[in-house]
């Protein structure tokens, strides 16, 4: 440790993963058994069990009987059977140990693999939700449904020719898609987005290590300040310029927690003139320092 508890080393520890594709498997699609999914990371020379940064989704769907423990960006569930978990590029998980007993099934899918037409405005609009869903039984049965098409249709990649396969796959996907945003907001708490929102937190997910000023994005998206805050307030309950710092102080954790960057390093990174103003600005959003929170989380 160096001075102000900074780690000596520069390097970033939260592994980035890209989805590699499994031979005889169609482009931009995999479809995997939870109970292979560790021997599978370990062919691919990864560590299943460590923190990782998928640059694709996952829509984690457990079986009746079956648990699963998963950590996604500090907070751990246990998934019972039946369980739904949407983890979305850029979250930082780990898998818990019972992943090879588990059964159940991972979609992976990069951003742009769903059908754009009728999936782009599901996949964006579950920018705010982060729990596990256990749906009822008239959404359980539609995805049930949902689910074992897409299945098929993921095996019988010889049946078509495979441009015509994978437009079948983004297709169905798409109803997937569909049906578990439907279900999401189904949910007591879980309002809608609209288009103002989807675009004020896409914009963020690119620039929040630019700029932090509302004024910017509202510019930038032809909105008002009035606007996006009342759009973001309707999705995700909390201000337009509090849900950029969150997303601030979101990815700080994430380095903190999982990486080897110094304080310094890690502010220049996020858009901080230096490191005590990211001090000043992590401390008044968390109640504790920078320092503080990476010891803690590390169970110094």
């Amino acid at each position: 440790m160096g001075k102000n508890g900074q780690v000596a080393r520069g390097s970033d520890d939260i592994r980035d993963l890209a989805l590699r594709r499994t031979a005889g498997s169609p482009p931009g699609l995999e479809l995997v058994e939870l109970a292979g999914l560790a021997e599978r990371a370990r062919r691919h020379g990864n560590d299943p069990y460590a923190s990782l940064r998928p640059a694709f989704h996952q829509i984690v769907a457990v079986r009746p009987g079956s648990r699963l423990t998963v950590s996604v960006d500090f907070a751990r569930y246990e998934l019972s059977g039946g369980a739904w978990l949407w983890i979305r590029p850029g979250q930082v998980q780990r898998w818990g140990t019972d992943l090879p007993r588990a059964r159940g099934l991972v979609i992976a899918f990069p951003p742009g693999f769903p059908d754009t037409g009728t999936a782009a405005a599901s996949v964006a609009g579950l920018a705010t939700v982060r729990a596990p869903l256990q749906p009822d039984a008239p959404h359980a049965e539609g995805l049930r449904r949902a689910l074992e098409h897409l299945r098929y249709e993921y095996r019988a990649m010889a049946e078509l020719p495979l441009e015509s396969h994978v437009q079948v796959l983004r297709h169905l996907l798409a109803v997937l898609l569909v049906r578990l945003a439907r279900a999401y907001g189904s949910e007591p708490g879980e309002p809608a987005a609209d288009e103002t929102f989807r675009r004020f937190h896409a914009a963020v997910e690119r620039d929040f290590a630019v700029t932090r000023r509302l004024e910017d994005y509202a510019a930038a998206l032809g909105y008002s300040r009035r606007t996006l805050t009342r759009a973001t307030r309707t999705a995700t309950g909390m201000p337009a310029k509090r849900y950029i710092d969150e997303r601030v102080v979101l990815e700080a954790k994430r380095e903190l927690a999982h990486g080897r960057l110094t304080i310094t390093a890690l502010a220049a990174r996020l858009g901080f003139t230096d490191a005590s103003d990211f001090t000043a600005f992590f401390r008044q959003r968390t109640g504790t320092t920078p320092t503080a929170f990476r010891a803690t989380a590390r169970g110094a």
